[in-house]
């Protein structure tokens, strides 16, 4: 059984093929229907979402299927159910489970013992399913992926560039990122992404220098500065404890802020790019933060194709996953 745990869960050819499975739905969202029946998908969410959500549902819909979408709130895992119960329960009833979580060992877990496939819609380590819109909206725009220059700025520990790291170098990008050095990526997921350029015949590049980061790239990307999910959990605390969270969360956001600026996407950023680059955000952007307006809304901005692209790459994902299981 295949899982989509994490980008390099799956080998250059693979990605490929699913990229170009995700142009065909672009080109004709209805072309191919495996979940006709319908069959079900279940879509838990343990975060907020917007696009996730959307495109997850609609997607489902799409391909013949019935998307059972369920907050953590609304379930037993909410009431702590361990992962391997709730698990073993939907995957007999679901052809696939999708699940935007927190923790990436809860991913495993499910996957572990389920026995449709498990995808990772987020979590705090990785994105992978807005890597696979990223990477499509990219080859729309520039044509090709191998050998180009992507520069992610900003938060270079968070689960965004990790999944920059491994799913461009699956690619053969060159993966340059630049971001304070308290804030770098994780050595392991580093080191991982280094291992599949060298085989891909592209690079990686670690700096807390914008400039040598952004220098000639084809694509500048960048994700929000706040982290998702402190307001879910605050849910259930005392007034006066999730006041005082509240505070300390205000001062530790402020404190980013700061720290975060000097790598934010503004004209002068785009300056040092390639004169036809392009700018990724996956949404949802702070402008005058991460990225500011005129950047977002110019004429160098793919943002809203990127929004477009999650439904068909996670329509392309489902189908080739479910293709797997089928081969065995």
């Amino acid at each position: 059984m295949r899982h989509f745990l994490r980008d390099d869960d799956i080998t250059p050819a693979e990605q490929t093929a699913i990229l170009d499975l995700a142009d065909a739905f672009r080109n004709d969202r209805f072309h191919r229907r495996p979940l006709d029946g319908p069959r079900s998908v279940a879509v838990l969410f343990d975060k907020p979402s917007t696009r996730t959500r959307v495109s997850f549902a609609v997607g489902i819909a799409e391909l013949g299927g019935n998307a059972v979408v369920l907050d953590a709130g609304a379930t037993q895992r909410g009431r702590g159910e361990p992962v391997a119960d709730t698990a073993r329960v939907l995957d007999r009833m679901t052809d696939a489970i999708v699940w935007r979580t927190f923790a990436q060992s809860d991913l495993d877990d499910m996957a572990a013992v389920a026995s449709v496939p498990v995808v990772n819609a987020l979590s705090d380590d990785f994105h992978p399913c807005q890597l696979l819109a990223d990477l499509q909206v990219v080859r729309q725009h520039k044509g090709r992926l191998a050998g180009l220059t992507l520069a992610y700025v900003g938060d270079g520990a968070n689960n965004m560039a990790h999944s920059h790291l491994l799913a461009g170098a699956t690619a053969g990008l060159n993966v340059r990122i630049g971001c304070p050095e308290s804030l770098s990526p994780r050595a392991d997921v580093v080191a991982a992404a280094e291992r599949i350029a060298d085989a891909t015949d592209g690079s990686v590049l670690v700096t807390d220098d914008i400039a040598k980061a952004v220098s000639g790239a084809d694509v500048v990307a960048t994700d929000t500065w706040v982290s998702m999910g402190q307001e879910v959990e605050r849910r259930g605390e005392s007034e006066g404890r999730a006041g005082r969270r509240a505070r300390q969360d205000s001062d530790e956001q402020s404190e980013r802020i700061q720290t975060l600026r000097p790598y934010a996407i503004t004209k002068e950023t785009m300056r040092l790019a390639a004169s036809d680059a392009i700018v990724l955000h996956d949404l949802p952007a702070y402008r005058g933060y991460e990225i500011d307006a005129d950047v977002l809304d110019g004429t160098q901005s793919v943002i809203w194709d990127e929004a477009e692209n999650r439904l068909h790459a996670q329509k392309a994902l489902l189908t080739w996953l479910l293709a797997e299981g089928e081969r065995g």
